[in-house]
């Protein structure tokens, strides 16, 4: 045995090593899908506030959703190095936005990146896991570390925000320090992007997030991370749950959704991040399943895929999250593309990009298998 396979064995993360990649086809984004809900603003990445056991929370009739943000910029690839976390809240009445999330000066990073946030059983304590991208106060860089703020719930949805307190560090065996100057789309390597879950078999408190593989130099090295809050209220760092080494490099926003007692455990992936010499699949929707939180994980649909964009219009889409009640947003890419390139038509950088949800749709559970409803 190597010494790179001595110290995954260790490590014992079930490994996603699909075969062909096949599986359902995310609708066609049409016009009348992309309206801004929040005009001036570009918004991608989201998650709701949710209770602790994963349900979706509703406070007097009103969800309250966290989407990363940025102005409309000519070219959407700026938003990434201007990313703050905003606040809506969607009613009978349609959309409020609330601001952003957190006030500036308490932002630890140069830019924010994905969490999750979670309403306490207390129904009125409130935690918001995300990415700090950079330092605050030095130039930016793909930097990533993990926080969360303490905060309450008010008549505007929550805030009051504390201090944000970091959760914990890479250890560089496991999961390596993300800590690049420089990079390039999906191949940074990553330590970002906490989702809160509460086990309801032994009452843990978890977060997964998305890491890369210290044991492994290749680029295609992603992983979907794990850390538990011990009795001290203390996050332990703990064993990677999956591990894609040498199948692709970044197993985006990892989390996990319970039925009939599995764990359904998903993620987003781009074509991109695939390893070119090997198995590809569509940007999409991806899963595992298991019996324990531990695994061993299971592919979904014997490949992992449970929903991908449609060939004809690879990037229209991206980043799911699915709901405790199993609904799945996203929000609109690059959307009506009709096989056209940017360096042919770099006006379509601006005009063919969504930045807002994507159309809703809902997942159908059965054991090993996840479907569109």
């Amino acid at each position: 045995m190597s010494d790179l396979e001595d110290l995954k064995s260790r490590f014992g993360a079930t490994a996603w090593r699909p075969g062909r990649i096949v599986g359902a086809e995310i609708g066609l984004v049409a016009l009348a899908d992309v309206s801004p809900i929040l005009p001036g603003l570009d918004l991608w990445d989201s998650w709701p506030l949710a209770h602790e056991d994963g349900r979706t929370a509703q406070i007097d009739g009103r969800e309250y959703w966290f989407f990363l943000s940025a102005p409309c910029f000519p070219d959407p690839v700026q938003r990434h190095d201007a990313a703050r976390i905003r606040l809506a809240s969607l009613g009978a009445d349609g959309w409020r936005d609330h601001g952003d999330a957190l006030p500036r000066e308490l932002s630890p990073g140069t830019r924010e990146w994905a969490g999750s946030a979670v309403l306490h059983d207390d129904a009125r304590s409130v935690s918001l896991f995300f990415t700090a991208a950079g330092r605050k106060g030095h130039e930016p860089s793909f930097e990533q570390r993990l926080f969360a703020a303490s905060g309450t719930m008010s008549d505007d949805g929550p805030g009051h925000w504390q201090e944000p307190v970091e959760l914990l560090r890479a250890d560089g065996q496991r999961y390596v320090i993300a800590a690049d100057t420089e990079g390039r789309p999906g191949m940074i390597k990553a330590f970002r992007d906490p989702a809160w879950f509460r086990d309801p078999a032994t009452g843990q408190r978890h977060v997964l997030f998305t890491g890369s593989a210290g044991w492994s130099n290749v680029d295609y090295n992603g992983v979907v991370g794990c850390a538990t809050l011990d009795p001290a209220g203390h996050w332990r760092l703990d064993d990677p749950l999956i591990e894609a080494v040498g199948v692709n490099n970044e197993l985006e926003r990892p989390h996990v959704v319970l039925r009939g007692g599995r764990y359904y455990l998903f993620w987003s992936t781009q074509r991109r991040t695939f390893d070119p010499a090997g198995v590809s699949g569509p940007n999409g929707l991806y899963a595992m399943v298991a019996d324990t939180l531990a695994g061993p994980f299971r592919p979904v649909n014997g490949s992992g895929l449970v929903a991908g964009n449609p060939p004809g219009e690879p990037t229209q889409c991206y980043s799911w999250w699915v709901t405790g009640e199993g609904a799945v947003w996203s929000f609109v890419d690059h959307w009506g593309m009709a096989g056209r390139s940017f360096e042919a038509h770099p006006e379509l950088l601006r005009s063919q990009f969504g930045g807002t949800p994507a159309p809703l749709f809902d997942l159908v559970f059965d054991g090993d298998r996840v479907t569109i409803a």
